[in-house]
C-alpha cells in the first residue's frame, strides 16, 4: 500500500484557499471502475483532500504528496472540475468536522465523492455527482 496523505493532527492557523477549489478525478483501484475522486484547494500547489479505507479517517496532502500518492499508488489524475464556493467559511468548517471524524466507507452512497460533495454543498456549490461514479459523469 502506497502513501495515501497524512491526518490533520490540528485545525490550521489560516483557513484553506476556496477561492480555487476543484474536484479532481483520479483512477481507481482494481476492481473499481468508477474512479477516486479527491478535493483540491488553492489548485495546483494547494492542498489535496480525500478519504481512503473502509473505516478511516480522511488525509491531507501537500502538492508534493500528492504526486507522491499518484507515484505510490500507481494512479493517475484524469480530470479537474473548478467549484464556485460561496461560503468558504461553512466549507472550511465542514472539511474540520469530517478531517476529524472516522468516515465509514458505503461503496456509493457514501464514499469518496460524497466526501468531496459535503464541503463543497457545505460551501454554497449545488456541485456534485447523481450516480457517486467520478469517472462517467462531470462534477456538476
Amino acid at each position: 500500500m502506497g502513501y495515501e496523505g497524512d491526518l490533520l493532527l490540528m485545525c490550521p492557523a489560516d483557513e484553506f484557499d476556496f477561492s480555487n477549489t476543484y474536484a479532481v478525478v483520479v483512477s481507481g483501484d482494481f476492481p473499481n471502475p468508477c474512479g477516486h475522486l479527491i478535493l483540491n484547494l488553492g489548485g495546483l500547489g494547494g492542498m489535496y483532500f480525500h478519504v481512503a479505507g473502509v473505516h478511516t479517517f480522511p488525509r491531507q496532502m501537500t502538492e508534493a504528496g500528492y504526486r507522491l500518492y499518484l507515484k505510490d499508488t500507481g494512479k493517475k489524475e484524469l480530470k479537474r472540475f473548478k467549484v464556485s464556493i460561496s461560503k468558504p467559511d461553512a466549507a472550511m468548517l465542514k472539511l474540520e468536522e469530517l478531517l476529524s471524524e472516522k468516515w465509514t466507507w458505503g461503496v456509493l452512497p457514501h464514499n469518496c465523492a460524497s466526501f468531496v460533495e459535503d464541503v463543497v454543498q457545505a460551501g454554497g456549490s449545488a456541485a456534485g455527482l447523481y450516480s457517486n461514479c467520478p469517472r462517467l459523469e462531470d462534477f456538476d
